[in-house]
């Protein structure tokens, strides 16, 4: 019985490490298509490398767990430095909430109030994992891949909220309808020049 738990939890982390991957590389393309305006905003930058954190962190999880099946101790204490590190880095990167403006009051949108909870999520998450790592076993084990679960599915939903944002959309970037009539209108007023 114990070693078929064991063989569930291989399979279990050898699929979730290749999603928290494939995901991670999604969001760098994402990330690189909205370069031009994110690389102005230094708090879209911190929160972009904050989603990038949320699929890193678990993925590389998965992948130490598989490192030595025989050693318990190797994917613990792999999992209190990771899960502990992804407290500190989160705490550092800071990428929720955005700075509310002056004369604004101190009122945060839907975004950055579900972004801000979620991060705070995922910090209490990242200190229960690294927690749960000490004593160890299976059904440590099995727990811990479900929290690392919530934590994509956490990652996913800030991702959304950042693609999404009301400032980025407000930005420079226009609808190709727009688009369109106005290079349709420069197009006109040149050639009548």
């Amino acid at each position: 019985m114990k070693q078929t738990a064991a063989m569930q939890l291989m399979n279990f982390y050898q699929a979730f490490s290749a999603a928290c991957f494939a995901l991670l590389a999604l969001w760098l393309v994402a990330v690189q298509i909205r370069s031009d305006q994110w690389l102005q905003d230094p708090v879209r930058q911190r929160r972009a490398y904050g989603v990038a954190l949320h699929f890193a962190l678990p993925g590389i999880m998965s992948v130490l767990a598989l490192v030595d099946l025989n050693s318990t101790i190797f994917w613990r204490v792999s999992f209190i430095i990771v899960a502990f590190s992804g407290v500190l880095i989160l705490l550092a990167v800071r990428g929720f909430p955005a700075p509310v403006e002056r004369g604004a009051g101190r009122h945060l949108s839907t975004a950055n109030r579900l972004g801000l909870a979620a991060y705070a999520l995922a910090i209490l998450l990242y200190l229960v994992i690294g927690i749960l790592a000490i004593p160890g076993g299976v059904s440590v084990l099995r727990t811990e891949a479900v929290l690392l679960t919530v934590l994509v599915f956490l990652a996913f939903n800030v991702a959304w909220l950042l693609l999404f944002d009301d400032k980025a959309a407000a930005g420079s970037v226009s609808s190709p309808a727009a688009s369109a009539s106005s290079s349709a209108g420069t197009a006109s007023s040149g050639t009548t020049g």
